[in-house]
């Protein structure tokens, strides 16, 4: 049979992104996928040379709209590290425990739109948006708003926690928990969804290293890698949490990665919770203005576990602002292995495998 090739996309932004595949197909069979993306590009990275140190923010924040608080923060860590600023012993924990709420929050989305993606579960769709919305209440009220933050400040937060934080949270955990474990109830004795992931899109221990991927695709190819246990940050060498390791590669075990490492998130909460006064403690960061960096060093690499894997900034710092900042997006590194998992498979299974990616496109374009 004669080759064809199907053109896949744009995709609409209002699934994972805009990204366009070539496919070449053989019957049903994938012979070769060629991803074009760039449609989202904004220069971030350039952006961010023109502007004070703390007008950038906002523009990380927009790299993953699925979890900008994670960005947020791996940005502001940076500047406190060309600054020579420490981070409040409170703040240290409030950071630890809103970046564990914004991973859930992550982590149920993406689920959920997994389980659509597939044709299957719009109840377990409802479900997670359902908790997500819970998790996001919590945040807006934290933050003042419900979708992008912005609310890490040099040394802190820019405002203190709801004096009745520590206790919403503690519910919150427990809800969560909860609902969540009767996802796997749906989800794992469904045999279309397990025919969909299981041995599908498969990532060898090996490839995985050599490609470089990371966060949970990297996890669920058998490798035990997570920036919060090799390089701790804030509390992450004093709570007991384990990271979900899979071995199989394949879809299904970077769905089970992440359905466990909810549970992980909400077991580091609850130890957060512990250490915080029960006033919320004083997290408060420095104003925004026009700040310098007194001990401006050479450069700064900043490193963090976000949900989607390690992201990591690199700036060369000046005195008012960056004179040069580059990104480690998790989602670029980790599409560039789309084209191998999908190579060989059928054609319907290339949504699947893209699915447990969980790439956003705004961070991988930048």
């Amino acid at each position: 049979m004669a080759v064809m090739r199907i053109n896949v996309g744009p995709v609409h932004p209002s699934t994972h992104g805009v990204l366009r595949l070539v496919v070449d197909v053989d019957g049903d069979e994938v012979k070769h996928v060629e991803t074009h993306i760039g449609f989202l590009h904004r220069g971030v990275e350039k952006l961010c040379e023109t502007r004070m140190y703390m007008q950038n923010p906002s523009y990380f924040e927009k790299l993953d709209y699925m979890s900008p608080m994670s960005w947020d923060e791996l940005y502001v860590a940076a500047v406190e590290q060309a600054m020579g600023a420490t981070v409040k012993p409170d703040a240290q924990v409030a950071r630890t425990i809103l970046l564990e709420f914004q991973r859930i929050a992550n982590h149920l989305l993406w689920i959920g739109t997994l389980a659509n993606d597939i044709g299957q579960m719009f109840t377990v769709f409802m479900w997670c948006f359902r908790d997500r919305s819970y998790v996001l209440k919590l945040l807006e009220d934290v933050a003042g708003s419900r979708m992008f933050y912005v609310n890490m400040r040099v040394g802190g937060l820019h405002s203190q926690l709801p004096g009745d934080f520590i206790d919403r949270s503690y519910t919150l955990c427990d809800i969560i928990e909860k609902n969540v474990a009767e996802y796997e109830k749906v989800l794992d004795r469904n045999e279309i969804f397990l025919e969909r992931l299981r041995d599908v899109g498969v990532l060898s221990r090996e490839d995985a290293i050599n490609y470089g991927v990371s966060g949970p695709v990297l996890r669920a190819s058998g490798v035990n890698e997570d920036v919060r246990k090799s390089k701790p940050y804030y509390i992450y060498d004093k709570v007991l949490f384990d990271v979900p390791v899979k071995n199989e590669g394949d879809a299904y075990a970077r769905y089970r990665v992440r359905y466990e490492e909810i549970f992980q998130s909400i077991r580091i909460i609850r130890q957060a919770l512990e250490m915080l006064p029960k006033n919320g403690g004083d997290v408060l960061g420095a104003q925004v203005k026009m700040i310098s960096t007194p001990a401006k060093p050479d450069i700064v690499v900043a490193r963090r576990e976000l949900p989607k894997g390690e992201g990591l900034i690199y700036m060369v710092p000046d005195k008012q602002k960056p004179y040069r900042v580059s990104l480690r997006a998790p989602g670029f590194v980790n599409l560039a292995v789309l084209p191998k998992l999908c190579e060989g498979g059928k054609f319907a299974d290339i949504f699947a495998v893209f699915g447990s990616l969980d790439i956003i496109f705004a961070e991988t374009d930048r």
